[in-house]
């Protein structure tokens, strides 16, 4: 729905002397509206009743690492998911377009937070409809947050992943399906995080696209900006067809990929 030109555009266009401010219910709403018109403007968003459900932290610990979590109806036919922080320099931290072996009940993720903000998820289903939720969080400083990891050991460790299963045969999931972690090892540098030795901006790098497929059938390609966090985490169900196959691509066009048997290394 979105290429990275637009995301720039966002950015530069939407970008506010936020950090740290009060929260202003007014500028708030005001401020949503411009996203959903840029966003999802010839789409009518549903207010959800039970559809869809975002939680995270009323008050985040690290807003560099904020975790989120979607859980949606496991009848709707999900098409995308859409998770928008409203006040970040690019609001829109990603899209999840699941496919024919995705059982998208409930996704998590970590995101960096700007300025005290509302989020929104937004879920799209095959059959037209759209629903909308959102919650308010407060954190501040996410985006600009130094990594934690020293520039040459996240070059060494760059683009490795791990898979671990969090359940198997849970409520709530059909027969056989698997709710996986993915962890994807990548600085996640956005360009606004100062270098405290050099006093520089780290350039840009960011992971831009991961695709997740079970055998030859796809589980979800996740279209990301620069608010998804350093090394992402992505928590998701899916029906296994066959071994589990990850390809990551950053802003750089750099490509990772892993093909997982079972829970390990990549």
């Amino acid at each position: 729905m979105t290429s990275r030109l637009f995301a720039l555009a966002l950015l530069l266009v939407l970008a506010l002397p936020l950090q740290g401010r009060a929260e202003d219910p007014a500028a708030d709403a005001a401020r949503w509206q411009d996203l959903r018109q840029i966003l999802f403007a010839n789409h009518t968003l549903t207010p959800a009743k039970g559809q869809i459900a975002l939680e995270a932290p009323d008050r985040a610990m690290d807003a560099a690492l904020v975790p989120v979590t979607v859980t949606l109806d496991p009848g709707l036919p999900l098409k995308a998911l859409y998770l928008v922080v409203d006040n970040n320099p690019a609001p829109l931290v990603g899209t999840f377009h699941f496919g024919p072996a995705a059982v998208p009940v409930q996704v998590k993720t970590r995101v960096r937070v700007d300025a005290y903000t509302h989020m929104h998820a937004v879920a799209e289903t095959a059959d037209g409809r759209w629903f909308v939720t959102d919650r308010y969080v407060k954190a501040a400083g996410g985006c600009s947050a130094p990594a934690t990891k020293d520039a040459a050991l996240a070059l060494e460790r760059l683009g490795q992943m791990r898979l671990k299963t969090v359940s198997e045969g849970q409520a709530g999931l059909p027969k056989g399906a698997i709710t996986a972690q993915l962890l994807i090892s990548h600085p996640n540098y956005n360009g606004m995080q100062m270098d405290q030795v050099t006093r520089n901006y780290t350039p840009a790098r960011f992971v831009r696209d991961v695709t997740v497929k079970s055998g030859d059938a796809l589980v979800f390609q996740l279209e990301a900006d620069i608010s998804l966090s350093e090394d992402p985490a992505i928590t998701f169900s899916y029906q296994p067809k066959g071994p589990l196959s990850v390809i990551v691509r950053d802003s750089t066009d750099a490509t990772f990929s892993h093909v997982f048997q079972g829970d390990d290394k990549g």
